[in-house]
């Protein structure tokens, strides 16, 4: 294989959060390199769980269907006590971002999904095998030096790098930039068998103090157990066939018939790295953090940053966004993806607890709030989990804080239509660029040609939505303008209730779908200009090349 000598993205690591970035750059028309010293996908028992937020990302990258296929939708989470009994079923009902919010998968599945998108785009390399031994930085680039399993020796010239690489990432440790936080005592042995022993549709957290374990359905009839080890059990000893049937004899009527698949022993680990940005290298995924399983955010958080930093790297390449945000990267994501940790620790703590009194004074108090609808609803909603908020970034907040409220929040994606009867998600209209969405007004009807022209060169395209089944009249008012924007039908009534209680007339989304600015008619003008003025690189006078987000036609 002739790897390319330049290249615009180098990605090191072809895991799940390194290709998502590559079907992205993809999708964005960016020229990239993925590189792993791994020939091919590990066959561990990895993660298992993607949340709706990840499933906008991969519907973004055009793989949210084929991934899917091979994924068991909304399922529920139980958690029992010392004694057996469940005191909370979790099965969100909220859709409010288009997806279900518990999905399970098998990792080594989605993986040659995701590498199988890679296919579409000519302009995306996919380089196995290839170890990456040296990377040094100057103010226009980067060079990277790989070694192949011959011990050939390459060197690629990239614009920007990412480093996706894992826990024990090669491109961090070379940057010298520190991985902050723990690594938790107790190591946790993880067992997956094929034909599903058990009617247990749903994912199990059983807080016995005698040994804590889960116990998850995965797809084609897979079932996962982990449990925790305890000091003095040696984690390799504990993976010998016997051993293994020693801990799942208590769970199934003959564990001896049980086929083991696969079987490993995981360390938790809670770490963070101190920056997620060093001058034009980036991490990403387990790079950058690490967090223990116990609220299935792991890959989550990575997929995250696939998204955030992808379409950014996308902006700056093609000379839509100022070089300089590179740095919101680590501004938007990095106290999120703490937040993210500690959650974890705590849910860690609180379930995992092997003192018998605290574990009863536990039990009981979940069992208490049951009876109280808020604090249920709290719990059995997920509305615990921290989401993503962006103070500062790329964003622009008015200092109204009715408004500001939701800017740097991931925007809602209901059902609408642009033709009669033909009902999409949001985001499988606007595509993959900026979009000016606005509520039964064309808040732009009069504005300047230099304010169209810069929202061009964001590459921002213009919809107006109204009420579902709206008539000839409200639809005549707000596509008068000389270029109108495109009208969308808010089939949910989700379009109405966002902006009623926003307060605002206008949004402007983000490629990854959050909200970069929000206002009424009135400040449309100015506050979009200064946006523009805050985001696009300094002296550029004309629209990018590469229309962002529309790929070439063979890459479609």
């Amino acid at each position: 294989m002739t790897l390319a000598k330049h290249v615009p993205v180098l990605i090191v690591g072809a895991g799940p959060v390194g290709v998502t970035m590559a079907n992205l750059l993809g999708h964005y028309g960016v020229p990239a390199l993925v590189v792993d010293r791994s020939p091919q996908v590990l066959d561990f028992p990895r993660a298992v769980g993607l949340d709706d937020e990840a499933l906008r990302t991969f519907q973004a990258a055009g793989l949210a269907e084929d991934m899917l296929r091979d994924m068991i939708q909304n399922v529920p989470m139980r958690m029992y006590t010392a004694d057996k009994r469940c005191f909370a079923e979790i099965q969100p009902a909220t859709r409010e971002f288009g997806w279900c919010r518990r999905n399970l998968f098998s990792q080594p599945l989605g993986e040659q999904t995701l590498r199988k998108g890679l296919q579409r785009y000519p302009h995306v390399q996919l380089a196995l095998g290839q170890e990456l031994i040296a990377l040094s930085q100057d103010a226009d680039g980067v060079d990277v030096t790989l070694r192949d399993a011959d011990g050939h020796e390459h060197t690629t010239r990239a614009s920007y790098v990412v480093g996706s690489d894992g826990g024990r990432s090669t491109v961090r440790e070379a940057l010298k930039v520190a991985y902050e936080g723990q690594t938790h005592a107790n190591k946790w042995v993880v067992i997956e068998c094929e034909q599903d022993p058990l009617d247990a549709p749903y994912t199990a957290l059983h807080c016995e103090p005698r040994r804590p374990y889960v116990c998850l359905r995965l797809p084609y009839g897979l079932r996962r157990w982990e449990f925790m080890l305890f000091p003095g059990e040696d984690g390799e000893q504990m993976l010998a066939p016997d051993k293994v049937q020693e801990l799942l004899r208590h769970h199934v009527a003959d564990a001896s018939r049980l086929k083991v698949i696969r079987a490993r022993v995981y360390t938790h680990n809670s770490r963070v790295a101190r920056s997620f940005v060093v001058g034009r290298i980036c991490l990403a995924g387990d790079a950058a953090h690490i967090t223990p399983p116990w609220i299935g955010q792991g890959l989550n958080a990575g997929l995250r940053d696939a998204f955030n930093l992808s379409w950014k790297l996308a902006w700056i390449v093609q000379g839509r966004m100022d070089p300089a945000l590179l740095q919101s990267y680590h501004d938007e994501r990095h106290a999120h993806a703490k937040a993210m940790i500690d959650l974890a620790d705590l849910f860690g703590a609180v379930l995992s607890q092997r003192n018998r009194f605290v574990a009863w004074m536990r039990d009981r108090f979940f069992l208490s709030i049951r009876n109280i609808p808020r604090v249920r609803d709290y719990v059995l909603q997920m509305k615990f989990k921290p989401m993503p908020r962006f103070a500062r970034g790329v964003v622009r907040n008015s200092g109204d804080r009715r408004q500001d409220e939701r800017v740097g929040r991931m925007f809602i994606q209901p059902q609408v239509e642009c033709r009669p009867g033909q009902a999409q998600r949001l985001d499988d209209v606007v595509g993959g660029r900026f979009a000016l969405l606005s509520w039964r007004t064309d808040p732009l009807a009069d504005a300047p040609a230099e304010l169209l022209e810069q929202l061009e060169r964001l590459g921002c395209d213009r919809y107006v939505g109204v009420r579902a089944r709206s008539g000839r009249h409200e639809i005549d008012a707000v596509t008068a303008a000389a270029e109108p924007p495109r009208l969308l039908q808010d089939n949910e009534n989700m379009l109405n209730a966002w902006f009623a209680q926003a307060g605002v007339d206008w949004v402007l989304l983000r490629p990854d779908r959050f909200v970069a600015a929000t206002g009424t008619a009135a400040q449309a003008g100015t506050a979009l200009s200064d946006f523009c003025r805050r985001v696009l690189p300094p002296g550029v006078a004309q629209p990018a090349a590469v229309h962002a987000g529309r790929p070439p036609a063979t890459a479609r």
